[in-house]
Protein backbone atom coordinates (compact mmCIF):
# COMPACT_ATOMS: atom_id res chain seq x y z
CA UNK A 1 0.00 0.00 0.00
CA UNK A 2 2.91 2.23 0.56
CA UNK A 3 4.28 1.83 -2.34
CA UNK A 4 1.08 2.10 -4.60
CA UNK A 5 0.65 5.10 -2.67
CA UNK A 6 4.64 6.58 -3.23
CA UNK A 7 4.20 5.82 -7.11
CA UNK A 8 0.37 7.94 -7.30
CA UNK A 9 2.19 10.75 -5.62
CA UNK A 10 4.99 10.47 -8.13
CA UNK A 11 2.82 10.31 -11.07
CA UNK A 12 1.01 12.93 -10.00
CA UNK A 13 4.15 14.83 -9.74
CA UNK A 14 5.65 13.92 -12.96
CA UNK A 15 2.34 15.18 -14.89
CA UNK A 16 2.40 18.18 -13.43
CA UNK A 17 5.80 18.83 -14.59
CA UNK A 18 5.00 21.04 -17.44
CA UNK A 19 3.13 23.68 -14.79
CA UNK A 20 6.00 22.85 -12.18
CA UNK A 21 9.19 23.08 -14.83
CA UNK A 22 10.41 25.99 -13.85
CA UNK A 23 10.19 25.93 -9.80
CA UNK A 24 13.40 23.73 -10.01
CA UNK A 25 15.08 25.55 -13.49
CA UNK A 26 18.87 25.86 -12.58
CA UNK A 27 18.51 28.95 -15.26
CA UNK A 28 15.84 30.95 -13.70
CA UNK A 29 18.39 30.87 -10.17
CA UNK A 30 21.36 32.51 -12.52
CA UNK A 31 19.32 35.09 -14.23
CA UNK A 32 17.68 35.74 -11.23
CA UNK A 33 20.66 35.87 -9.29
CA UNK A 34 21.94 38.23 -12.28
CA UNK A 35 19.39 41.05 -11.45
CA UNK A 36 19.40 40.45 -7.78
CA UNK A 37 16.15 38.98 -7.65
CA UNK A 38 15.36 35.25 -5.69
CA UNK A 39 13.55 33.60 -8.30
CA UNK A 40 11.23 30.79 -7.25
CA UNK A 41 13.57 28.01 -8.08
CA UNK A 42 15.69 29.25 -5.73
CA UNK A 43 13.35 29.29 -2.70
CA UNK A 44 12.99 25.94 -3.85
CA UNK A 45 16.22 24.57 -3.41
CA UNK A 46 16.96 26.70 -0.38
CA UNK A 47 13.85 24.84 0.76
CA UNK A 48 15.20 21.20 -0.09
CA UNK A 49 17.92 21.78 1.59
CA UNK A 50 16.28 22.60 4.64
CA UNK A 51 13.77 19.89 4.36
CA UNK A 52 16.52 17.20 4.14
CA UNK A 53 17.72 18.68 7.80
CA UNK A 54 14.81 16.41 9.34
CA UNK A 55 13.67 14.24 6.49
CA UNK A 56 16.77 13.82 4.31
CA UNK A 57 16.13 13.04 0.58
CA UNK A 58 12.53 12.18 1.11
CA UNK A 59 11.51 14.40 -1.71
CA UNK A 60 13.93 12.19 -4.40
CA UNK A 61 11.83 9.31 -3.16
CA UNK A 62 8.68 10.45 -2.90
CA UNK A 63 7.72 13.81 -4.75
CA UNK A 64 10.81 14.24 -7.61
CA UNK A 65 8.89 13.93 -11.51
CA UNK A 66 12.36 12.79 -12.44
CA UNK A 67 12.43 10.37 -9.95
CA UNK A 68 9.04 9.41 -11.36
CA UNK A 69 10.69 8.60 -15.18
CA UNK A 70 13.96 7.02 -13.52
CA UNK A 71 11.42 4.59 -12.06
CA UNK A 72 9.71 4.03 -15.12
CA UNK A 73 12.80 3.15 -16.80
CA UNK A 74 14.27 0.20 -14.32
CA UNK A 75 11.66 -1.88 -16.15
CA UNK A 76 13.97 -1.06 -19.49
CA UNK A 77 17.37 -1.35 -17.85
CA UNK A 78 17.78 -2.75 -14.01
CA UNK A 79 21.53 -2.55 -14.20
CA UNK A 80 22.90 -1.73 -10.75
CA UNK A 81 25.17 1.65 -11.09
CA UNK A 82 28.32 2.87 -9.02
CA UNK A 83 27.75 5.86 -6.70
CA UNK A 84 29.05 9.11 -8.47
CA UNK A 85 28.38 11.94 -6.24
CA UNK A 86 32.14 13.68 -7.34
CA UNK A 87 30.43 14.17 -11.07
CA UNK A 88 27.05 15.67 -9.23
CA UNK A 89 29.16 18.44 -7.86
CA UNK A 90 31.91 18.58 -10.48
CA UNK A 91 28.98 19.83 -13.11
CA UNK A 92 26.76 21.87 -10.66
CA UNK A 93 29.45 23.10 -8.05
CA UNK A 94 30.20 25.69 -10.44
CA UNK A 95 26.46 26.29 -11.28
CA UNK A 96 26.25 27.03 -7.63
CA UNK A 97 29.49 29.15 -7.28
CA UNK A 98 28.08 31.06 -10.69
CA UNK A 99 24.64 31.86 -8.56
CA UNK A 100 26.81 33.49 -5.81
CA UNK A 101 29.11 35.55 -7.75
CA UNK A 102 26.39 37.30 -10.25
CA UNK A 103 24.47 38.06 -6.78
CA UNK A 104 27.55 39.53 -5.44
CA UNK A 105 28.08 41.51 -8.82
CA UNK A 106 24.28 42.88 -9.09
CA UNK A 107 24.99 43.84 -5.33
CA UNK A 108 23.21 41.12 -3.49
CA UNK A 109 19.83 39.78 -3.68
CA UNK A 110 17.29 42.77 -3.64
CA UNK A 111 13.74 41.65 -4.52
CA UNK A 112 11.49 38.30 -4.84
CA UNK A 113 9.82 37.35 -7.77
CA UNK A 114 8.26 33.92 -7.00
CA UNK A 115 7.15 33.98 -10.76
CA UNK A 116 9.65 35.58 -12.39
CA UNK A 117 9.64 34.31 -16.44
CA UNK A 118 6.21 32.26 -15.67
CA UNK A 119 3.35 33.84 -16.72
CA UNK A 120 0.22 33.14 -14.36
CA UNK A 121 2.91 30.58 -12.59
CA UNK A 122 3.02 27.97 -15.54
CA UNK A 123 6.10 27.04 -16.71
CA UNK A 124 5.32 25.67 -20.21
CA UNK A 125 2.94 28.49 -21.25
CA UNK A 126 3.96 28.44 -25.05
CA UNK A 127 4.25 26.18 -27.54
CA UNK A 128 8.02 27.47 -27.53
CA UNK A 129 8.50 25.88 -23.86
CA UNK A 130 8.26 22.18 -25.18
CA UNK A 131 11.32 22.23 -26.58
CA UNK A 132 12.46 22.42 -23.40
CA UNK A 133 10.69 20.83 -21.59
CA UNK A 134 10.82 17.34 -23.87
CA UNK A 135 15.08 18.00 -23.68
CA UNK A 136 14.76 17.99 -20.06
CA UNK A 137 12.76 14.60 -20.60
CA UNK A 138 15.03 13.15 -22.72
CA UNK A 139 17.71 13.88 -20.20
CA UNK A 140 15.61 12.25 -17.57
CA UNK A 141 15.15 8.93 -19.79
CA UNK A 142 18.56 8.96 -21.64
CA UNK A 143 20.87 8.64 -18.95
CA UNK A 144 18.72 5.97 -17.23
CA UNK A 145 18.27 4.21 -20.67
CA UNK A 146 21.65 3.93 -21.23
CA UNK A 147 23.38 3.23 -17.73
CA UNK A 148 20.70 1.62 -15.49
CA UNK A 149 19.30 2.67 -11.94
CA UNK A 150 18.39 6.33 -11.68
CA UNK A 151 21.63 7.07 -13.69
CA UNK A 152 20.41 11.17 -13.85
CA UNK A 153 19.91 10.91 -9.94
CA UNK A 154 23.41 9.51 -9.34
CA UNK A 155 25.32 11.75 -12.37
CA UNK A 156 22.81 14.86 -13.45
CA UNK A 157 20.81 15.89 -10.68
CA UNK A 158 21.06 19.77 -9.81
CA UNK A 159 18.87 19.51 -7.00
CA UNK A 160 20.36 16.32 -5.51
CA UNK A 161 23.61 18.19 -3.62
CA UNK A 162 21.27 20.95 -1.84
CA UNK A 163 19.46 17.72 0.31
CA UNK A 164 23.06 15.89 0.18
CA UNK A 165 24.89 18.55 2.03
CA UNK A 166 21.80 19.10 4.31
CA UNK A 167 21.90 15.56 5.04
CA UNK A 168 25.45 15.99 6.13
CA UNK A 169 24.81 19.03 8.60
CA UNK A 170 22.03 16.73 9.93
CA UNK A 171 24.46 13.93 10.38
CA UNK A 172 27.37 16.09 11.71
CA UNK A 173 24.45 17.89 14.36
CA UNK A 174 23.12 14.83 15.45
CA UNK A 175 19.69 16.08 15.71
CA UNK A 176 16.59 13.99 15.49
CA UNK A 177 15.82 13.43 11.97
CA UNK A 178 13.55 11.02 9.38
CA UNK A 179 15.87 7.82 9.06
CA UNK A 180 15.53 3.99 8.08
CA UNK A 181 16.64 1.63 11.28
CA UNK A 182 17.78 -2.11 11.12
CA UNK A 183 17.70 -4.96 13.17
CA UNK A 184 20.38 -7.26 12.15
CA UNK A 185 19.10 -9.91 14.36
CA UNK A 186 16.12 -10.68 11.76
CA UNK A 187 18.10 -10.81 8.58
CA UNK A 188 18.66 -13.59 6.64
CA UNK A 189 20.74 -12.06 3.98
CA UNK A 190 18.61 -13.21 1.75
CA UNK A 191 19.58 -9.58 -0.07
CA UNK A 192 15.88 -8.68 -1.38
CA UNK A 193 16.42 -5.30 0.22
CA UNK A 194 19.13 -4.87 -2.09
CA UNK A 195 17.93 -5.91 -5.33
CA UNK A 196 14.90 -3.75 -4.84
CA UNK A 197 16.83 -0.39 -4.17
CA UNK A 198 16.46 2.14 -6.86
CA UNK A 199 19.89 4.08 -6.01
CA UNK A 200 21.98 0.46 -6.14
CA UNK A 201 22.44 0.85 -2.36
CA UNK A 202 23.82 -2.42 -0.82
CA UNK A 203 21.32 -2.54 1.93
CA UNK A 204 22.10 -5.51 2.91
CA UNK A 205 25.52 -4.57 4.12
CA UNK A 206 24.09 -1.53 5.58
CA UNK A 207 21.86 -3.74 7.87
CA UNK A 208 24.86 -6.41 8.88
CA UNK A 209 26.53 -2.91 10.09
CA UNK A 210 23.10 -1.49 11.32
CA UNK A 211 24.14 1.83 10.38
CA UNK A 212 21.53 2.97 7.06
CA UNK A 213 23.02 6.19 6.48
CA UNK A 214 23.74 6.62 3.49
CA UNK A 215 24.09 9.48 1.25
CA UNK A 216 21.92 8.64 -1.76
CA UNK A 217 19.49 6.45 0.48
CA UNK A 218 16.19 8.56 -1.02
CA UNK A 219 13.35 6.94 1.95
CA UNK A 220 11.58 5.50 -0.39
CA UNK A 221 11.22 2.53 1.37
CA UNK A 222 11.21 -0.09 -1.13
CA UNK A 223 13.80 -1.91 1.20
CA UNK A 224 11.02 -1.57 3.96
CA UNK A 225 8.24 -2.88 2.35
CA UNK A 226 10.55 -5.53 0.25
CA UNK A 227 11.60 -7.44 3.96
CA UNK A 228 9.76 -9.99 5.04
CA UNK A 229 11.28 -9.94 8.30
CA UNK A 230 10.77 -6.80 9.43
CA UNK A 231 14.60 -5.70 9.31
CA UNK A 232 14.21 -2.37 8.30
CA UNK A 233 11.89 0.24 9.18
CA UNK A 234 11.51 3.87 9.27
CA UNK A 235 12.34 5.26 12.75
CA UNK A 236 12.73 9.32 13.76
CA UNK A 237 15.32 10.05 15.94
CA UNK A 238 19.51 10.47 16.53
CA UNK A 239 20.71 6.92 17.22
CA UNK A 240 21.95 4.60 14.90
CA UNK A 241 20.83 0.71 15.16
CA UNK A 242 23.80 -1.59 16.49
CA UNK A 243 23.87 -4.98 14.78
CA UNK A 244 23.61 -7.73 17.44
CA UNK A 245 25.97 -10.22 17.38
CA UNK A 246 23.77 -12.94 16.77
CA UNK A 247 22.77 -11.16 13.71
CA UNK A 248 25.98 -10.34 12.69
CA UNK A 249 26.44 -14.33 12.84
CA UNK A 250 23.59 -14.84 10.98
CA UNK A 251 24.39 -12.85 8.00
CA UNK A 252 27.82 -14.61 7.60
CA UNK A 253 26.07 -17.71 7.61
CA UNK A 254 24.25 -16.98 5.10
CA UNK A 255 26.56 -14.99 2.96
Amino acid sequence: MRQRLRNAILLVSLLAFPITLNYFSPYLSLSGAAVGLVSASLLVFGGQFLSSLVVGRAFCGWLCPAGCLQDITMKVNDRRRPHGHWVKFLIWGPWFGSIVFLAAKAGGFKRLDPLYMMPNGISVSEPVNYMMYYSILALFLGLAFASGRHAFCHYGCWMAPFMMAGRKFRNLGRWPSLMLRADASKCLACGACTRTCPMSIDVREKVRQGDMEHSDCILCGRCVDGCDKDAIRYGFGRSKAVPTEEGRGRIRDAS
